[in-house]
């Protein structure tokens, strides 16, 4: 069984290749922005004709939230028309596609968790090209699963976690955005799921295609998150809460961002652990 992975140098894209040799039934193929540009049409009819998976998992995006706000038209390339390339590629092939979202597609008014059946409204140029390449995509083809997550880091790329870690090192205080909620998710937890995911499809003559939500159990603030970074990595730096109007930025972010999970455990059967455990089994070890 071959899967392909496109940006196989991103965080995700980079715990899938940690995570390959624990399935050797697999044949992975990681690619890069420079061996598979998913902006180019014909280089990926030409990987997918060299390679001819069964599965292709797309990690690639752009995910620079508050730099989409000036660059639209370089996000508008990437998550609209290179997820529309894949899917229309992924649809003449046979393959199945696997794609990664965001929390960033729901405007972060509701109390609640958000399912897969709320309706999406985002309010910055990052989730909404994220949205536009969602529909492009089920316009496309009828044989894939969007995968939407939030919060990602781990010990790989640029993220909360690792910035955090830096700052820490860097400054005498930290103060951090108190009033937006969410679930930290890691990587590898989530790399875990989309292989589980391409199992579940193989397995199945009619698999059950469509959105899924996935990340973390348990949800935070990412004051409470920083807070929790420091501590289990034992630095002693104080942190401070502050508002989100304390702390503009270009892109506007939900306020609530934590995601119903319940549809892709019924999928897979899984358990999904608690985002503070996870932290800390990842910051015991070293990075």
């Amino acid at each position: 069984m071959v899967v392909l992975v496109t940006g196989a140098n991103g965080q995700l894209g980079q715990s899938l290749r940690n995570i390959a040799p624990h399935y050797p039934d697999i044949e992975f193929v990681f690619c890069d922005s420079l061996q598979l540009n998913i902006t180019q049409r014909a280089q990926i009819e030409s990987v997918f004709n060299q390679y001819q998976p069964e599965f292709c998992i797309n990690t690639a995006a752009y995910t620079a939230v508050d730099k989409a706000e000036s660059e639209p038209e370089k996000a508008h390339a990437i998550n609209v028309v290179g997820a529309q390339n894949l899917a229309e590629v992924c649809q003449e092939k046979g393959t199945v596609l696997l794609h990664v979202s965001t929390d960033f597609v729901f405007d972060g008014t509701q109390k609640t968790p958000y399912t897969e059946d709320d309706l999406p409204n985002p309010t910055g140029v990052y989730g909404q090209t994220k949205w536009e390449g969602e529909q492009a995509i089920a316009r496309a083809t009828s044989r894939y699963f969007i995968v939407r997550t939030a919060w990602v880091y781990s010990q790989f790329g640029a993220n909360f976690m690792k910035t955090m870690l830096r700052l820490a090192d860097e400054r005498d205080a930290l103060r951090v955005v108190s009033d937006q909620v969410g679930s930290p998710t890691n990587a590898v937890d989530l790399a875990e799921v989309l292989v589980a995911m391409v199992r579940y499809a193989s397995q199945h003559d009619h698999p059950a295609f469509g959105i899924y939500h996935f990340s973390n159990e348990g949800q935070c603030s990412w004051y409470d998150f920083a807070t929790a970074i420091l501590k289990y990595s034992q630095r002693t730096t104080p942190v401070f809460p502050i508002p989100t109007t304390d702390f503009p930025t270009p892109a506007k972010r939900p306020a609530y961002s934590v995601l119903r999970k319940e549809k892709i455990k019924r999928l897979l059967g899984i358990e999904i652990l608690d985002w503070e455990q996870r932290l800390s089994q990842l910051l015991s070890s070293p990075l």
